[in-house]
């Protein structure tokens, strides 16, 4: 009998429970390493397209020889670095944040943009441009971060309603019923104020319009929840397990889901505020790195930040690539891959409810 379930087991369990061993560490540090140099490849890449195509010496030129007279000196620096470096953040903030609601809520199908946390921070975007014209950016971000907290709260009161508690499914169903209901108020907002101009950014997604200044915002906010979450990724495994099994192993479930929540928060709060409302790299990005490290979130945490700032770089490449010199939404490029990969988890999860 212990033959048999030796020989089922992908890994030995430590003491605590949580799968550790095997290849999968192994398999984590060539994502980390191999991720990060494709990341810079990529990175370096995208900032040669564009409308004005430039060689990657005069990129490298531009950055140890600035000259301010230079034309594309002056688009390298102050134009595309900026962008690429804000689409790093980004894609690795909406897939960290998935990550970590996918393991919180033991829900496959959450993600920042189907759990009501984008609609709601572009619903309070749309207020502050309504009512408070030529807000700052960091009053910007504090407010994405209260608009993000109301969706992801009216999500969970209306999932919970029914007797029986919330559900997968039922999370899905009732965060598509809010983004839907504050994307309209957001549109009905901005038609009235006239801010449409304001509020289409936010709504197709994009990283045109990135600068320094928001990327030195929203990096030490980024920073400092990514090593929240890796501090807290062991406890975050165990909370994977159950709530009855975690409470067991003694673990606070209140106490780390309340941090988590706040983590999910600062990182979507400030992704939101620079790209809009893009969906599906917290949801592709957690299941493909889970397939292939398990189910340490010690793992999953940093390998899905390397991974999803790959896949929004690269979405941003493809943008601009589609239909030069014109863009196209960057929301629109992600949905191309994840669409179909949320019909297809949704159609295999047999245990929804």
């Amino acid at each position: 009998m212990m033959k048999k379930y030796e020989e089922k087991s992908e890994a030995p369990l430590s003491s605590n429970g949580i799968i550790i061993g095997g290849g999968r560490g192994f398999y984590a540090f060539v994502i980390i390493i191999f991720g990060m140099a494709a990341l810079f490849l990529m990175m370096m890449f995208s900032i040669t397209k564009g409308a004005s195509s430039i060689s990657i010496n005069g990129v490298v030129n531009a950055l140890f020889n600035f000259d301010e007279t230079n034309k594309h000196h002056l688009i390298v620096v102050d134009l595309r670095l900026p962008r690429v470096i804000a689409s790093a953040l980004v894609g690795a903030s909406f897939a960290v944040s998935g990550a970590i609601m996918q393991g919180v809520t033991r829900n496959p199908l959450a993600d920042s943009g189907l759990m009501g946390i984008n609609a709601g921070a572009g619903f309070a975007l749309a207020l502050a441009f309504a009512f408070f014209p030529g807000i700052s950016y960091i009053r910007v971000i504090i407010i994405s971060f209260i608009g993000a907290a109301l969706g992801a709260v009216l999500v969970n009161a209306i999932a919970s309603v029914k007797k029986g508690g919330t559900s997968p499914m039922r999370l899905v169903l009732a965060g598509s019923a809010v983004s839907s209901l504050l994307a309209a108020l957001s549109q009905g907002v901005a038609i009235y104020f006239n801010i449409s101009q304001d509020i289409m950014f936010w709504t197709a997604g994009g990283v045109a319009g990135s600068n320094w200044k928001q990327v030195a915002i929203i990096t030490p906010w980024f920073f400092c929840a990514l090593a929240a979450a890796i501090l807290i990724s062991r406890q975050i495994t165990i909370l994977n397990l159950g709530e009855e099994v975690s409470r067991g192993l003694g673990l606070n479930t209140k106490l780390i889901s309340g941090i988590s929540a706040v983590i999910v928060l600062m990182l979507s709060g400030s992704a939101v505020s620079v790209v809009g409302a893009v969906g599906f790299i917290g949801l592709v990005i957690p299941h493909v790195v889970r397939f292939i490290v398990g189910v340490d979130y010690r793992l999953i945490i940093p390998c899905s930040a390397v991974l999803g700032a790959l896949l929004m770089v690269l979405a941003d490449l493809g943008a601009r690539m589609i239909n030069p010199p014109f863009e196209t939404p960057v929301g629109a490029v992600i949905a191309i891959i994840g669409v179909p990969f949320f019909l297809y988890l949704a159609r295999n999860q047999r245990r929804l409810r």
